[in-house]
């Protein structure tokens, strides 16, 4: 049996989820939807909305064009959630993804929705594992890109309930839609999103053209397709060992602020020595000791405009945590200038790279800080930050988190009432009034709102 063989048929029997598992699912569905419906507000998830409007102004809209319009948005909030080891973001992937499709299927169940859901999140995280998604993303080759029409073939062939032949092929012609990366995407006007969304798209398709009795290579992962076009010599335990032992779902990382997570664990040290006594004001000096591979992602000022550097900037990242916290909460991460002071603090901040913290990654993602303030010294290893499987956000953590994302997109009253249909989202076998009331949210947020562009120091 091939790799894809058996993922097809893992596919095509996934039982759904229950117990402790089923409210995992649930949790990263009310994140996911926080992250989707936030996004709306900025001004990449309008553009978004905007090319979904004016398509359907064509007569040219479809299923597939809401799920990449969709899983775009969710992407491009930076807070959804994250899978470390396999340096995959599948919750902003899978979960709309599953929900667009399941609304669109009259006999499906909750039992349906979910074990499409645990499909993805497995499928798509063995993908980038085996391609060593935390090294190939530093070469170029984007991680959740490459790997969204696999996870999108797996939800759909799941919840069309494909066989496992239907399911392998479904899988294999995904792979073959599998695109590397998208080029330089440090503009206002990026097609990063609108192509992560595309990916996803190419997913669905895969799956409809398997149901139809399309066939694929299923050896493609046994020869040379991975490393004879994209150079990467994949792993091929990471396939299949394991499969029905343990769950991809229960290594996933919810973000605790908006930012690129290879900014957090240093951010997240100087956010705890400031809660030990020390002052930003009196800090004369940090240096921080990062994982040599982000060091480069990670290392730069920001670029007025630029909502990329604001997000991989790791000074940046610190100034604000460490004199406008609520800045990190504001999804647009383009302000069109910076406070002196978050300048004059950034000034203060040397990255370096550190071996010594290469143990066990990727699975954790360790930064240590030392600061200098006045007389005073303090050093700080971070090995998680909150929201890690370490340090695992509850019911309670993933609705605050929601309701500080949505509602200042929508206001109170509707973030309260999008969140209370998300926490009975896996109570009845009702998808669409869900899918509407996101959709409406997202309306909202994109009516000319200026998502916490008046943050002050």
């Amino acid at each position: 049996m091939t790799a894809l063989e058996g993922l097809g048929a893992y596919v095509a029997r996934g039982a759904p989820a229950a117990g402790a598992v089923r409210e995992l699912v649930e949790l990263h569905l009310i994140d996911t939807a926080g992250a989707w419906i936030a996004s709306a507000a900025a001004d990449e998830g309008r553009s978004l909305l905007g090319f979904r409007a004016a398509m359907r102004a064509r007569g040219q809209s479809d299923l597939g064009l809401d799920l990449s319009t969709r899983c775009a948005l969710a992407r491009l909030s930076e807070i959804d959630d994250i899978h470390l080891p396999s340096m995959t973001t599948p919750g902003s992937i899978v979960i709309p993804a599953a929900l667009t499709l399941v609304a669109t299927i009259p006999a499906a169940t909750t039992d349906d929705l979910t074990a499409a859901i645990v499909a993805g999140y497995e499928v798509m995280t063995r993908l980038g594992r085996a391609i060593d998604g935390p090294t190939v993303l530093y070469r170029g080759i984007w991680p959740t890109y490459f790997a969204a029409p696999f996870g999108v073939a797996a939800v759909a062939a799941r919840l069309l309930k494909l066989d496992e032949k239907q399911a392998a092929s479904a899988l294999a012609l995904a792979l073959t839609f599998a695109a590397p990366g998208v080029g330089h995407h440090n503009a206002a006007t990026t097609s990063r999103w609108f192509a992560a969304g595309n990916a996803a798209r190419n997913g669905l398709n895969a799956a409809l053209a398997a149901q139809q009795g399309f066939t694929s290579d299923l050896r493609l992962v046994e020869g040379n397709f991975l490393s004879g076009i994209y150079g990467v010599t994949p792993d091929l335990a990471a396939f299949t060992d394991g499969l029905d032992e343990r769950l991809a779902l229960t290594e996933v990382s919810y973000k605790p602020w908006c930012a690129a997570r290879q900014t957090m664990a240093a951010t997240q040290a100087l956010k705890d020595i400031v809660r030990s006594g020390i002052k930003p004001s009196d800090i004369t000096e940090i240096r921080a000791s990062v994982l040599p591979p982000h060091l480069k992602m990670i290392d730069h000022g920001v670029i007025a405009g630029d909502r990329a550097s604001h997000l991989t900037s790791l000074q940046y990242c610190m100034a604000v945590a460490a004199l406008a916290p609520d800045m990190a909460f504001d999804v647009q991460q383009s302000p069109p200038s910076l406070p002196p002071a978050i300048s004059d603090f950034m000034e203060k901040i040397r990255i370096e790279a550190d071996q010594g913290l290469l143990a066990d990654y990727p699975r954790r993602w360790r930064a240590r800080l030392r600061v200098v303030a006045g007389s005073r010294g303090r050093e700080w290893l971070t090995n998680h930050v909150p929201g890690d499987p370490a340090e695992p956000f509850d019911r309670v953590r993933v609705r605050e988190k929601f309701l500080r994302f949505v509602s200042p997109a929508v206001g109170a009253d509707k973030a309260e009432q999008v969140l209370a249909r998300c926490d009975d989202a896996l109570g009845s076998d009702q998808f669409t009034p869900l899918l509407a009331e996101i959709e409406d949210a997202c309306a909202s947020a994109s009516d000319d709102h200026h998502f916490g562009r008046n943050a002050s120091v």
